[in-house]
Formats: C-alpha cells, sequence, structure tokens
C-alpha cells in the first residue's frame, strides 16, 4: 500500500495553514465548536461565526448553561439549524455526565449529539493526540483520486472503501498534524474544482491525475429533481417598529427559531386572525396591507416559493395569545433570537421601506 502521509506531512509543515483560529488552542471544546461549524460550510465563512461565538460562550460550561434563543441567535447565516441545537445538547450532557470534560474515547464522542465517526476522529486527533481516523469531504476527495474510488462517497460500499484507506494512511505518530494536513490538501490544492495538482504533494502516484480522470472523482451523487413548495408570510408590523414573530417547533424546518407566520398560497388570513385574542384582525386594527418582492430559498429537499405579505396593525388592539410560541420583535435587531435566513433578510428588506 502507498502511504502518503510523510508527504503530506512534509508539505503541511511549508504550505499548510497554522493559524486558523481553533488551531492557536486546541481543546477538546474548541476543536469540537469548529468542527461542527465546519460542516458543509466553508472555512471563510465559518472564521467570523466561531470567534464571535467563542467571545461569547467561553467553555462548554458556558454554552450549556445558555438559552437557546441565544445560540441560535449567533448562528443565524450559518444555516443547518439542527447543528446548533446539537450543539447545545451535547455541552449539556458534557457538563452533566462527564463534569464539563469531554470523553476521550471515539466512541464515546460519536454517542453526543450531532457527533459523528468522522468528527469524533477530528475531536480525539486534533485536541487530544489520539491515534483517530477521519473522513470528511476534503479527506473523501484526496483519497477517493488518489486511489481511482470508484462510485459515490454517500454510498454504502465507497463509503466503507474510503474508510478502509483512510485507516489505512492514518500515521502512528503525528496524528493531529497528519488530520490537519489530509484536510488542507483536498481543502486548498485537490479541491473540487480547478485542483491544483501542479501543487501536490502526491500528485507522482495519484491515480486519477495519471489517468486523466480528475473530474470523474469522486463520483457524483445522483441527480434527483427537488420539489417546489409556496407560502404567503405575513409581516405584521406595529407602530413602534415590531413584527409579530412565531417560534417554530424544537425539530423540522428551522427548528427553534423564530419565522413569520404562514400559509400556503390562497389561504387567506384565517391563519393570522388565529394568533390573535379574539381572532380581532380586524379591518380598523389594520393600517394597511400590501405584498413586498417575493423570495426563493432553497433547501437539501425541497425549493421554496416565498410571498411576504406586509400588514400594519395597532399593537394595543393585536394582543397575543401565547407569549411562549409569538414574539413582538424588535426592527432594530436588539432582541437576541434565532432568525431563519430569508426573514432576516424580509426584515431588513421591510425596515427600508418604513415611513
Amino acid at each position: 500500500m502507498n502511504n502518503i502521509s510523510d508527504r503530506i506531512l512534509s508539505w503541511f509543515d511549508q504550505n499548510g495553514r497554522h493559524d486558523l483560529p481553533w488551531q492557536i488552542e486546541p481543546t477538546p471544546y474548541r476543536v469540537w465548536v469548529s468542527e461542527i461549524m465546519l460542516q458543509q460550510t466553508q472555512v471563510t465563512t465559518v472564521i467570523p461565526y466561531y470567534e464571535k461565538f467563542m467571545r461569547r460562550f467561553h467553555s462548554v460550561s458556558d454554552l450549556a448553561e445558555a438559552d437557546i434563543d441565544h445560540v441560535l441567535h449567533l448562528w443565524t447565516g450559518l444555516g443547518y439549524y439542527a447543528r446548533a441545537r446539537n450543539l447545545h445538547k451535547t455541552a449539556q450532557r458534557v457538563v452533566q455526565e462527564y463534569k464539563s470534560k469531554f470523553p476521550e474515547s471515539v466512541d464515546a464522542l460519536e454517542d453526543l449529539p450531532g457527533i459523528g465517526r468522522s468528527t469524533a476522529g477530528a475531536i480525539a486527533a486534533l485536541s487530544m493526540g489520539k491515534r483517530a481516523v477521519i473522513l470528511d469531504g476534503n479527506v473523501k476527495r484526496v483519497l477517493a483520486r488518489f486511489f481511482a474510488v470508484e462510485g459515490w462517497p454517500g454510498q454504502t460500499k465507497t463509503k466503507e472503501s474510503l474508510w478502509e484507506l483512510a485507516e489505512q494512511q492514518t500515521p502512528t505518530k503525528n496524528v493531529a498534524g497528519y488530520t490537519q494536513a489530509i484536510m488542507d490538501l483536498g481543502a486548498t490544492v485537490c479541491k473540487r474544482s480547478s485542483p491544483k495538482c501542479h501543487l501536490c504533494p502526491i500528485k507522482e502516484d495519484c491515480a486519477a491525475r495519471i489517468s486523466n480522470t480528475i473530474g470523474n472523482f469522486p463520483g457524483k451523487q445522483p441527480k434527483k429533481s427537488l420539489p417546489n413548495k409556496s407560502v404567503v408570510m405575513y409581516i405584521l408590523r406595529n407602530e413602534r417598529r415590531e413584527v409579530l414573530l412565531e417560534k417554530r417547533p424544537p425539530t423540522g424546518i428551522w427548528g427553534s427559531l423564530y419565522s413569520l407566520p404562514e400559509a400556503q398560497e390562497g389561504g387567506g388570513n384565517n391563519s393570522i386572525e388565529r394568533v390573535l385574542t379574539g381572532s380581532n384582525l380586524t379591518q380598523e386594527t389594520k393600517k394597511r396591507e400590501y405584498f413586498v418582492e417575493p423570495l426563493k430559498h432553497t433547501f437539501s429537499h425541497f425549493r421554496l416559493s416565498i410571498t411576504p405579505k406586509v400588514i400594519e396593525v395597532l399593537k394595543n388592539q393585536c394582543e397575543i395569545n401565547d407569549s411562549n410560541r409569538w414574539l413582538w420583535y424588535p426592527l432594530d435587531h436588539s432582541l437576541e433570537v434565532g432568525l431563519a435566513a430569508p426573514v432576516k433578510k424580509l426584515l431588513f428588506h421591510v425596515s427600508q421601506f418604513e415611513n
């Protein structure tokens, strides 16, 4: 077996990234937060979120004690909000079950919410120096190309082959360095598009480069058509520059985030009437109403078309039934709650058109 660890480590010493925020003090807590944020998200996007998160929550205990709304507020814009909810749950378990110290075995780490096999390996390797194997998207790409592994990595057979190769290539010494090195190689050289093969330390033996089939690896996910859904989002704005928001259930799309009340297109305003005491959204309550520019948002499994309708109301005539579910949110964003990204964009848009 052609072992690549020595060459990748030598390359990393000279060309790798050594000043990422989570590398400066690689404690289990700091590495864990970074690994969760980096799932599905680019490093350049993550850095400002990570730094702000660390300034707010210095330790796993701080995070465990925080209100979930404050956690989601700092996550707003990163997407995949289940990551933030699991982050909060895991912090509470680490505090309660492990006395604020992360478990040291990969199996125990993997048992925590939101931590999969590769993330557990990264935490153990990068912050504890243990020989643990990782297989994130960057590593999959490097190994799939170097060994010409056929198939989409999401398929069981292909994934198992890549895990076996990852295990074989992981050295027994300097595991933390190797782990960061192979991730860096995939992120900066063996990129998804326009790879910089001339800079690669293992190019001489790369099967995909030799056969001029770089573009075939890793295999592509089978395409599927995304269904379209349409909703009307109601923006109830009062004279105090506040908008009525609804806290969504803890699971599902935008779980535990605050969003605008919505109804299927053509459903009328009945959904709005039901959220107000006595269904009192009358013509006297409304000052005026109008539509604003539609918005589209794509999820992993469907496309959402949003038609925003602004209804200007008088607050003292619109009392809320359930204060745990409904919130008058100030348009100056002075209240720290998690907002769905399209909602944040809509609120900004509406605030620009205030009289």
